[in-house]
């Protein structure tokens, strides 16, 4: 065991030690954001081949010219019904097996899920491709759970919410790439049209799942499991650190400290009580874990209300609609751009001005853009159309049906810079280690919960032959998104430059509107060693005698 390292109390001496970050540090996190190219690639090549001749024959008949409205319900939210279970079940595989190989089985369901959409074709379509979405979904789920937790767990507390935020980036990455390959694809005259789509998916279940075989686990997990050693080890990759290094000391000693810490608050007998553990407490005590449950939950449930899926599922047959853009696939493929470039953004703002300030701004940009698109689509836009010589519709004010178009745009832009990423790294951040792998996998099941329902209820609301809403679904849209304005100014915390265990304390000891204020006095070890302090050799020699808690 390294030289006797003393727990440090103030916040200039906990700084102070934290270990330099490297590159090699900002590569192995950022590759572990790769799995939202998943998450991005289903959402938007869906989105496409909805709108391609040869799907739409497949499913409807030689004859048809679009989706029925519950074909493409249901084609649309089965993936995300999937993902809802997949990541119910990936937190309980993950605390058993461990974060990464998590992913990597969500990985290998997820291309069992391509072989099955690859088989739709002419006699057996919309089942076919029901099924596979449906497997695939469920790996997307395992994905999307598990990545969120391992990069919150491994990332250096300096830069963890522009890592966690490169997440969000790669689902912006991944509905670019769709829409490239469903617009290149989109003219085909046989199954290529969309099978080709289905096909590429292979390409990121290897490439992620191959990968995480050579990077360390996290050492969140090692020392939840009681592995120790194995803490030392895999921390020492991440950090870049050697293992007998103060920092590597430090920091470790800190994990396991607040680990006994929540283990002695928290109590765990069996997989019942780990789970009933995320509903402990009320809602007006800081301690409480049902509130940390709730916010988590509810954060990810505000981000799928803002109305942003409605863009990428069905913006093709939307545009459509309108009689004024005669190439509906380019203006999506800019929709696409937009979010891409805007994401990044978001890498520099949730460092310097905080997860709480993005989000209140965020949502205060979003409702404007859409109560605009509202307005404009109800008094001039493309509600109010007419019948060319040809007996298509066509909009009687293009020129307004173009400012809608920017306002959906600039509206992409703040969701894409503040709500986007803000959601995914503040749900990485807020449950103590013996909840987070269940709360991440909660939070993020209701992301996929709100994310099926809207899939479900849209293609009813804009149909024309059901609600009809046409622009004047921007109303609800906006209505959310006010609601996400207010939601994020009383309710989320600021959690930017502290640890995890910080957090932990953080929201123990301050409320949503004075956390930024907060600053760490003690840390866990000293908590832990009482008031003469505790050697952090001593810590780790001690969790190394108890071995496995878990």
């Amino acid at each position: 065991m390294p030289g006797e390292i003393r727990s440090l109390s103030t916040t200039t001496d906990v700084n102070r030690i934290e270990a330099p970050v490297t590159w090699k540090a900002y590569l192995i996190c950022a590759f572990a954001s790769f799995g939202g190219i998943f998450f991005g690639y289903d959402s938007g090549y869906i989105n496409g081949i909805n709108g391609c001749k040869e799907f739409i024959h497949v499913i409807e008949g030689p004859n048809a010219t679009a989706l029925s409205s519950s074909h493409q319900s249901l084609i649309v939210s089965i993936l995300s019904c999937g993902t809802f279970f997949g990541a119910l079940i990936a937190g309980d595989v993950a605390d058993i097996i461990g974060r990464k190989w998590t992913v990597i089985m969500g990985c290998v369901i997820y291309a069992l899920g391509v072989i099955i959409q690859m088989a739709t074709g002419p006699g057996h379509g919309l089942g076919v491709i029901v099924a596979g979405r449906l497997v695939a979904g469920f790996g997307v789920g395992f994905e999307s759970a598990v990545v969120i937790l391992y990069m919150s767990e491994i990332c250096p507390k300096k830069v963890r919410g522009a890592l966690v935020s490169g997440y969000q980036f790669c689902i912006t990455i991944g509905l670019l790439l769709a829409a490239c390959v469903t617009y290149g694809t989109e003219n085909r005259t046989n199954t290529g049209a969309y099978r080709i789509p289905i096909a590429i998916q292979f390409i990121w279940a290897m490439i992620l799942g191959g990968g995480l075989v050579f990077l360390p686990d996290s050492p969140r997990y090692h020392v939840k499991r009681g592995h120790i050693q194995r803490a030392i080890d895999s921390l020492s990759r991440l950090r870049g650190q050697p293992s007998d290094s103060e920092y590597i000391q430090v920091e470790l000693a800190e994990i396991i400290a607040n680990d006994e810490y929540e283990r002695q608050i928290i109590p765990s007998s069996g997989w019942f009580s780990s789970w009933a553990n995320c509903f402990k407490g009320g809602l007006r005590d800081q301690r409480s874990n049902l509130r940390r449950t709730i916010l988590g939950t509810s954060l990810q449930m505000m981000q799928q209300w803002t109305g942003v899926n409605f863009i990428f599922y069905y913006s093709t047959p939307f545009l459509q609609s309108t009689g004024a853009i005669s190439n509906t696939f380019l203006i999506s493929l800019i929709f696409t751009l937009v979010n891409v470039c805007s994401t990044p953004i978001s890498f520099y703002t949730v460092e310097r001005f905080g997860r709480r300030p993005l989000l209140i701004g965020g949502a205060f940009g979003m409702l404007i853009c859409q109560f605009l698109v509202a307005i404009i689509g109800v008094t001039v836009g493309f509600n109010k159309t007419h019948l060319n010589a040809a007996g298509e519709s066509r909009a009687n004010n293009i020129p307004a049906v173009n400012a809608q178009i920017a306002f959906i745009a600039i509206f992409i832009f703040f969701f894409a810079s503040t709500w986007g990423p803000g959601a995914w790294v503040l749900i990485g951040e807020i449950f103590p280690l013996p909840i987070r792998s269940r709360g991440v996998g909660l939070s993020t099941a209701s992301n996929w919960l709100w994310n099926t329902i809207i899939a479900v209820i849209t293609p009813y609301m804009v149909g024309p032959k059901h609600g009809n809403l046409r622009s004047s679904v921007f109303f609800i849209w906006g209505g959310l998104c006010t609601a996400a304005f207010v939601y994020s100014y009383f309710l989320v915390p600021e959690t930017k430059g502290l640890s995890l265990e910080q957090i932990d304390k953080m929201m123990e000891e301050s409320t949503p509107r004075t956390s930024s204020k907060w600053k760490p006095s003690k840390t866990f070890a000293h908590h832990m060693g009482g008031e003469g302090g505790v050697l952090n050799s001593e810590i780790i020699a001690e969790a190394e005698r108890k071995g496995s808690v878990f």
